[in-house]
Parts: C-alpha cells; structure tokens; sequence
C-alpha cells in the first residue's frame, strides 16, 4: 500500500511555506511543539494549556489538521491541557512513514501518539475523520480514554453521493474571489469556506497524495461498544454525511447524542461556541 505524500518537492515545498505562515497567523498565544515518532512515521502536536487537569487531544477531519481547531485552543487551554493533533497521512507537518491499511492501524497509531505523549486517560475530540478514528480507538484499544467528544463523526452512514457533491461545491467555493465567498458559503451550507488563511492552506495541499483508508461504517455490535465510555456525538442537523436523525437513533442506546439545529457537517464553524461549551461539559463529567 501506500503511503500519503507530496507530488514533488515544490509541491511541498509550497505546502510547507503555507503552513507555516498560517500557524504564525491563527494559533493563539504560547504553545510547545512536539514531534514524536511512531510506526506509522513522526506525529507533530501543539501542546498548550495549564499543565493539570484531563488532557484534550484534539483530531481533525480528512484533508485537514490541527490549524482547524485555532478558534477551540484559546477558550479549552483556560480549563485543560490542549494537545491538536496533525494526524499522519493527512496534509500537515507529521511524516508518514509506513501505511496505514485499516481502522486497526489508526488506532495503533493514536495508541502509539497517547503513549509517547505519556496520556493514559485522555478526552479525545474527534471531528470527521478524526471522529472515525476516536471511534476505532474505542474498538481497538480501548480501556485507554476517559471519554470522547465527536463532532459530526464519519463512520455512522456510508457517504452517499450528497456529501461528495457538497464537498465539490465546496472546494470550488473556496477557489472563488474572496467577496464572493460568504454568499457561496450559504449557498453550498459550507461556512469553513470563510476561514481565508485556511482555505489558502487547503489550496496549498492540492499537491499532496492522501492514502488513508476510508471511513468504513460501524456495525450495531461495534456501536454498543461504545456503553460505559463517557460519550457526546454532536450531530449537525443538516449535514451531508449522513441523516442526522437516523445516526442519532443508532447511537442513542450507546451514548449521548445531540442534534444541532440549523447547523451542517461543517459544525466546528457553524456553531463554535455551542462545539466548546459541550466539550468543556463533557470533559468535566470526567474530571482528574
């Protein structure tokens, strides 16, 4: 199999330089960098907050990573240590190194990342992608996490051909002149297409070869795994990966499950002061 990478090295080159002045724009105040390795390649994290309190590891959506959660950083760091991920395989600065075949591999990965951040009972938050992850992480490893956070998760419904076109709509809204966007942004029900400094990293990554196995669907057995792990789905109402009502019917016996109203599967920035408020809430039912 494959593993994720640039096209070239002006490919990366140009991704890098994106980067990098986007993380000097967006990430608020102080922060550590951490590059640990795992078997899977080097993982970059920022770490920032108090040094006491339960952990928040924070794992991104596909195509994205830790810049996503600029507006979350600030506001989470008052109560608990903040760790944002850049998850191997996607576009960011870790390294992928050996492939990552299935949903065991993801979760042998985050496993790996935990450990070398010395974390044994972390809340994960998982957006997306990073969602599915946390998800697998639960199947594969779990006993490790004190709860989970998952906003709009994949892994809930196979992705039908509504949310493919909306992301197609929404990586050519995004190419549009900047007056344009916010009307656009209504029109494709995509409000992560007004994040300008990220938009501009997203177009820098076009040049990057992801190859990362696809969100499968839980079953109902893997599902009732989740019972007696503390765990908020945060769904938006309108989202185009799945129905919002059916994924919360098959998640209601396992865990709590909350629908959001007006927003979409851009939840993080259709309602980021709702997405804070029931991470710090459910971070709090397992304080340390």
């Amino acid at each position: 199999m494959r593993i994720s990478e640039f096209r070239n090295t002006k490919t990366e080159d140009r991704f890098r330089a994106a980067y990098e002045r986007a993380l000097a724009q967006l990430w608020p105040g102080h922060r550590t960098t951490l590059d640990l390795p795992t078997s899977f390649g080097t993982t970059r994290v920022y770490r920032t907050g108090p040094d006491r309190g339960r952990p928040l590891v924070l794992l991104p959506g596909s195509g994205g990573n830790a810049l996503m959660w600029h507006r979350y950083v600030a506001p989470l760091a008052e109560h608990h240590p903040v760790i944002a991920v850049d998850t191997v395989g996607e576009p960011g600065a870790s390294i992928q190194t050996a492939p990552v075949r299935d949903g065991r591999d993801g979760a042998a990965w985050l496993d790996e990342l935990l450990t070398a951040l010395g974390l044994s009972d972390p809340h994960l938050v998982g957006c997306s992608y990073g969602g599915w992850l946390a998800l697998q992480h639960r199947l594969h490893r779990p006993g490790r996490t004190a709860g989970l956070t998952l906003v709009d998760p994949a892994g809930l419904a196979d992705p039908g051909r509504r949310f493919y076109t909306w992301l197609i709509a929404g990586g050519l809204a995004a190419t549009a002149p900047r007056p344009l966007r916010p009307r656009l942004a209504r029109l494709v029900d995509n409000s992560t297409i007004l994040e300008t400094e990220l938009m501009t990293l997203v177009r820098a990554s076009l040049g990057f070869r992801r190859a990362l196995p696809p969100a499968t669907t839980l079953d109902e057995r893997e599902l009732a795994r989740l019972a007696g792990l503390p765990t908020l789905v945060l769904l938006g109402e309108r989202s185009a990966l799945h129905d919002a009502h059916r994924a919360a019917a098959r998640l209601a016996p396992h865990a709590r499950v909350e629908i959001v109203p007006g927003a979409g599967h851009a939840l993080p920035t259709d309602a980021p002061g709702l997405v804070v408020s029931r991470i710090l809430t459910s971070a709090a039912g397992q304080a340390a």
